[in-house]
């Protein structure tokens, strides 16, 4: 495979996680039951009915977890903190023994020379702040900036570059809307406040991070190129809504102010905006493949609905494998915000694959190199074509409890056996260490 193309000097190399995903320790220290916890316990929500109680026990190996991102080569690790873990109501007091554990994780990573990236909300809200309404109660926006506080208060003297949320369209989508994912409630359109009240905790977010001391924030969303089914008016209309409803909907209100889906909705309340508004220094999206789009059947509850993209291979989880769609996507996003577009972070990027172990206990992921090489050379064009993007994150670092799929699907760079614990690397870890290190 030839070398990878030339990326900037300042160029961020990462490798992502989240905390209900791999942590493990559930109920260890303090730590508040989360609305994971709940959701992986009721019966018949997660695949086999696994659950994140154990995962990769990251908490307790954490050390030998920074070893690994330091043997790979690249110099950021993006985590999320677990607000449960924290803060385990999601309001009054914060819990000494949660903080310290990413007092101790952000310390192993500086003395590794690897710079801290956290997440504050990685979609585990505390369940009690869920029984009171959760992401519906406006209430929720200011406990999250409460945390905020919380958090850059103890760390910041060490982190510099923050996120406030990971992926809202998601978390309103699968939590709220369909209930696919935690907590579980099927509103379908009546979710709308979720995503007003995600924006209104992350504006006021960064402004609590700006005052801890906080030089580089972002908000991370999962972004999409829209494909029409056809040049039909009914597919391009359903196309166009599908777009306002995934993208523009968490991006609009961040970058210029405003969404038609929000604006003028009784839970939208004046100075919202501005707040929401609050100047950002970079933005986090998260990429895995586009979405082909076609107008819903008639009496279909939705006025869209994806269809296969065609002649595409496809991961272990089925999603259609297009890198050029990266590069589509960042070029899409500086025609469409321009000078409103801040710098950018691919804060997400990586595939399931089914990994066997081979004889000599190997695992030959042929096809997440060629994810990952494919996807590096579409970012870079986009980079050629104008895009300021100034970093890439794998995800994963871990196989992990990949949600209401639970240990079927494996993203990690290096394999999990989750009855040992035993770390595997993969020859996807050779390679982006390889191809790291001959960038150097």
């Amino acid at each position: 495979m030839a070398a990878l193309p030339g990326f900037p000097s300042s160029f961020v190399w990462g490798v992502s996680t989240a905390a209900y995903q791999i942590e493990g320790a559930v109920g260890e220290d303090g730590r508040g039951r989360s609305i994971w916890d709940t959701f992986a316990h009721t019966p018949g929500r997660v695949r086999n009915g696994d659950t994140g109680d154990v995962a990769c026990d990251h908490y307790h190996r954490f050390a030998e977890d920074v070893g690994l991102i330091a043997e790979l080569g690249v110099d950021a690790y993006r985590f999320s903190i677990a607000w449960p873990r924290v803060q385990p109501d999601g309001s009054g007091s914060f819990n000494a023994k949660g903080l310290d554990f990413y007092d101790r994780l952000v310390d192993e990573l500086g003395a590794r020379g690897i710079a801290a990236m956290p997440t504050l909300f990685h979609w585990d809200l505390p369940q009690a702040l869920e029984d009171g309404g959760g992401w519906l109660s406006r209430d929720t926006s200011y406990r999250f900036a409460e945390y905020a506080a919380a958090v850059v208060e103890r760390l910041g003297d060490r982190v510099s570059r923050w996120i406030t949320l990971n992926e809202p369209i998601v978390h309103m989508a699968e939590g709220y809307a369909f209930g696919t994912h935690a907590p579980g409630r099927e509103l379908m359109f009546d979710a709308l406040p979720v995503a007003h009240h995600q924006l209104l905790g992350h504006g006021l977010a960064v402004r609590a991070l700006r005052a801890g001391g906080a030089t580089e924030i972002m908000i991370t969303n999962n972004c999409t190129p829209v494909i029409p089914a056809s040049e039909s008016e009914a597919d391009l209309a359903a196309a166009a809504v599908y777009d306002g409803f995934h993208n523009r909907l968490f991006l609009d209100p961040v970058l210029l102010g405003g969404s038609p889906l929000t604006d003028g909705a009784p839970f939208v309340l004046d100075g919202d905006r501005e707040i929401i508004a609050t100047p950002l220094d970079a933005l986090g999206i998260n990429y895995y493949n586009p979405t082909r789009v076609a107008a819903a059947p008639e009496g279909s509850p939705l006025p869209f609905e994806m269809v296969p993209i065609e002649g595409v291979p496809t991961t272990a989880f089925g999603w259609p494998v297009v890198p050029d769609g990266l590069r589509g996507l960042l070029v899409g996003l500086l025609d469409r915000y321009a000078d409103a577009l801040p710098p950018i972070y691919i804060t997400e990027s990586g595939c399931s694959t089914v990994d066997e172990v081979t004889a000599d206990g190997r695992i030959h992921d042929t096809a997440r190199i060629d994810y990952l090489d494919g996807h590096l050379r579409a970012l870079h064009q986009a980079i050629e074509e104008g895009v300021d993007v100034r970093g890439y994150f794998v995800w994963s670092l871990l196989d992990n409890f990949e949600w209401a799929e639970g240990y079927d699907q494996r993203f990690g760079l290096v394999r999990v056996d989750f009855d040992t614990q035993l770390r595997t690397r993969k020859d996807s870890f050779s390679w982006l260490r390889t191809a790291l290190s001959d960038r150097r």
